[in-house]
C-alpha cells in the first residue's frame, strides 16, 4: 500500500489542507503523506455489506457509522489512516473532517494493504483507548479475523468462517459472516 510518499514534512494543518483541496484520498503517518491506491470491486462489496448492516442495526442510537470517506486520527503517534468502516459511539467525537475516538474499525484486506493492516494499523489501532474491537476482513476467502480488548492494555484475536455469527459487543450487533460476503462469492 505505502510504496513512495507523496508528500514529506507535511504538518497536520498542512495535510488537513491538502485532503480538503485533493480529489484523491491520502493517509498521513507522522509527516509523510502516502496516496491511497484504487480498491477492487470486492473491497467495494464487502464494506458496503458491513457499513449498511451497522447502519441498519444502529440508526436512532448513540452510535455513528462512517465509510471509507471519514479519516481516523490517532494523535499519540501522529498519524492518519482512512478505514474502510468506523463507528463511533463518543458524543465529543464531533470534528467534522476526522474521527478519533472509535469503538469500532473494520480494515478489507488486500495484497497490498494486509502487511500494513495486521502489523502498523493494528499497532495504532490499539493505542485508542475508546477501540473495543478492530475487524480485519479477507477477500480472498470467507474469513473475518476480530482483535478485542480484553483489559485496557491486553488484546486477544478470534478468527471466523463461513459458517459462524459474529457478535460484536463495543455496539452490540450480531452478523452472519455470509452477510458480509453477499454478492461477492
Amino acid at each position: 500500500m505505502y510504496t513512495q510518499a507523496k508528500y514529506f514534512n507535511l504538518s497536520v494543518d498542512e495535510y488537513l489542507k491538502l485532503e480538503l483541496e485533493s480529489i484523491n484520498r491520502h493517509e498521513y503517518v507522522n509527516g509523510q503523506v502516502y496516496p491511497i491506491f484504487t480498491v477492487s470491486e470486492k473491497q467495494r462489496l464487502i464494506t458496503s455489506n458491513i457499513f449498511n448492516k451497522l447502519r441498519t442495526q444502529l440508526y436512532g442510537t448513540k452510535y455513528r457509522v462512517f465509510a471509507s470517506d471519514m479519516k481516523l486520527r490517532i494523535e499519540p503517534t501522529n498519524v492518519f489512516y482512512y478505514p474502510e468502516v468506523l463507528v463511533t459511539g463518543e458524543s465529543q467525537d464531533r470534528e467534522k473532517t476526522f474521527k478519533s475516538r472509535p469503538c469500532l474499525i473494520v480494515e478489507v484486506l488486500s495484497p497490498d494493504t494486509e502487511r500494513i493492516d495486521r502489523h502498523e494499523k493494528l499497532t495504532n489501532y490499539q493505542l485508542l483507548e475508546s477501540l473495543q474491537e478492530y475487524l480485519l476482513v479477507s477477500q480472498s476467502l470467507m474469513k473475518v479475523d476480530i482483535f478485542r480488548k480484553s483489559n485496557k492494555t491486553n488484546w486477544y484475536e478470534e478468527s471466523f468462517r463461513e459458517e459462524d455469527v459474529i457478535k460484536l459487543t463495543s455496539v452490540g450487533l450480531e452478523m452472519l459472516v455470509p452477510e458480509i460476503y453477499e454478492d461477492v462469492y
